[in-house]
């Protein structure tokens, strides 16, 4: 008989890396409806039961809505609260605020009111057109005013940075805090759909403009701004430098990359936390796996991804493009596909793979050091409540027994939980002896949680 492959790791508190702000999703593009107009109103709790319930869902903790720019509601259009020109950038805006918001804030109200989330991210693909070089909210175009972008209506930085200040007032208002504020996403590409232009010496001098506005309205301690939501890790990180050269680095409280044209390297060279703020598998067809031989969309495969991200490059923040869409486009950009004309859904693996890191690493937690002795990668994190997460992966297709120990320490009491081809984010078997030395099992290609508590120092 085959003798079960085993591992020891060691867990050591006294080195500490990155702090976590957490992991989540977005419904940006009028998604949000899907959850906020569904007429059965018992699947709609089962919804945002999956996507923010620590129990029975992921457990995610940021929420990423987008702040609209179009003159309508058509296809999957974001609309504007500011559609009319005001006659020129000094003029008084003409707000009309519809209170739904794409249907982003009703959900952000469940989010916060009933599931404890404490980060939401707004972020604006373009500028109103009117505020732009080429008068459109589509196909890039720059905001007049910033270096290089003269345009014959004026200076529109100041009332960009108004107009961002006022949607964080409105949801203030509704009972939600943006903690996170961007203006700006994928300034590489110019999109058929809501973009706008910007390099890294333009995006500095908008926050210039931007950040002064948040103090005067007494929103600067409560919202951040972030930047740039660049295509890939490259060119964020271009796009950091330049911010960085320009003096303004000091006035953002996170730098967001997507990964379409590049994942992260290595740690990014800056004081800011780091998110991936929007990645996804583009292109393969919809699949619920969580191992395929290794798909783009399996599950298995995005528990690593965000594994690497997290433990080689100091990630913060890791956030999956769409939570919920429906079937058209049938790819793998969502976690839950929802068919809004029978109110059926499907749960992708890649939902799992996330609740095993979100249910339990959470907001404040610090990476701490973390080894194995093979079979198993490992990460761990210090949570605020002084429990211990260790975090598993096998990729294996045999299980490994693990023996974990903290150093400095002995834990009292241990929860594990696994998610694989028939297990989402389930408890397993794991014992903790009388020095705290813990035992369990790591499946083949699996993912297991390790909750360790540990008694105060």
């Amino acid at each position: 008989m085959k003798r079960q492959a085993s591992s020891t790791v060691t867990i050591d508190p006294s080195k500490t890396y990155q702090t976590m702000d957490g992991f989540g999703f977005s419904l940006a593009f009028q998604r949000a409806n899907l959850i906020t107009n569904m007429s059965d109103k018992s699947k709609q709790k089962e919804l945002l039961d999956l996507l923010f319930n620590r129990t029975t869902g992921a457990g995610f903790t940021i929420l990423r809505n987008g702040i609209g720019s179009s003159p309508d509601s058509s296809s999957d259009h974001m609309n504007t609260f500011a559609p009319k020109n005001p006659g020129g950038p000094k003029a008084a805006p003409q707000y009309s605020w519809d209170g739904k918001d794409s249907g982003q804030l009703w959900v952000s109200q469940q989010a916060v009111g009933v599931y404890g989330v404490k980060t939401i991210y707004a972020d604006a693909w373009s500028a109103p057109s009117y505020m732009k070089t080429n008068g459109k909210e589509t196909n890039g175009g720059t905001l007049c005013g910033v270096p290089g972008a003269t345009c014959s209506s004026g200076d529109w930085r100041q009332a960009y940075a108004d107009y961002l200040t006022a949607y964080v007032k409105y949801y203030r208002e509704a009972g939600v805090n943006v903690t996170h504020l961007g203006f700006l996403n994928e300034p590489e590409f110019s999109a058929s759909y809501a973009s706008m232009s910007s390099s890294g010496a333009q995006a500095a001098d908008f926050i210039k403009v931007l950040h002064p506005t948040l103090e005067a309205a007494g929103l600067a301690d409560t919202t951040g701004i972030v930047c740039c939501d660049s295509e890939g890790w490259g060119n964020q990180v271009s796009m950091t430098n330049a911010i960085k050269s320009a003096g303004a680095e000091d006035k953002l409280k996170a730098v967001t990359s997507h990964t379409y044209t590049g994942g992260p390297s290595g740690p990014m060279n800056t004081k800011a936390n780091v998110w991936l703020s929007e990645q996804c598998d583009l292109n393969g067809g919809w699949s619920t796996a969580w191992y395929a031989n290794g798909g783009a969309g399996d599950g298995l495969t995005w528990a690593n991804n965000i594994y690497s991200a997290v433990v080689s490059s100091g990630i913060s923040g890791y956030v999956y493009w769409e939570g919920v869409q429906w079937p058209n486009p049938n790819t793998n950009e969502k976690l839950i596909r929802v068919d809004n004309t029978t109110n059926k859904y499907e749960v992708a693996k890649r939902l799992w793979a996330f609740a095993n890191w979100s249910r339990y690493v959470r907001p404040g937690a610090v990476r701490i050091g973390a080894s194995s002795g093979g079979g198993v990668k490992v990460a761990a994190f210090r949570n605020v409540d002084g429990t211990i997460a260790v975090v598993a992966i096998s990729t294996g297709a045999s299980a490994t027994a693990v023996t974990i120990k903290v150093t400095g320490a002995t834990p009292t009491d241990v929860a594990a939980y696994v998610s694989d081809n028939t297990h989402n984010c389930e408890k397993t078997a794991a014992t903790v002896a009388a020095d705290g030395t813990i035992s369990g099992s790591v499946a083949g290609r699996s993912i297991t949680t390790f909750l360790v508590f540990v008694p105060p120092a």
